[in-house]
């Protein structure tokens, strides 16, 4: 049976993408999520890992915001494809 399973997973891996996140600071954080996953689960733990409050970031692919509902399947991402995160600019006074 081991030789089934191992036959899957070339199929399994399809299934998912590897997206690289960049900071305005020029840090990457890599991700690996499937390709109907909501991009909300991204942007969170990408958050997370920064110690940023979600609102105070923008995504961007393609120079477009990202909405956490969006999907890298409906955006047609691509393996290797990078989300910039960009801080909020708030006027001054």
């Amino acid at each position: 049976m081991s030789g089934q399973e191992e036959e899957k997973k070339p199929a399994d891996q399809a299934a998912h993408i590897n997206l690289k996140v960049k900071g305005q600071d020029g840090n990457e954080v890599f991700f690996r999520i499937k390709h109907s996953t909501q991009l909300r689960k991204l942007m969170n733990a990408y958050c997370d890992r920064q110690s940023v409050d979600i609102n105070s970031i923008a995504f961007l692919f393609d120079g477009r915001r990202l909405r956490g509902e969006q999907t890298p399947e409906e955006l047609e991402m691509e393996d290797g494809d990078e989300i910039d995160a960009m801080l909020h600019q708030t006027g001054g006074s």
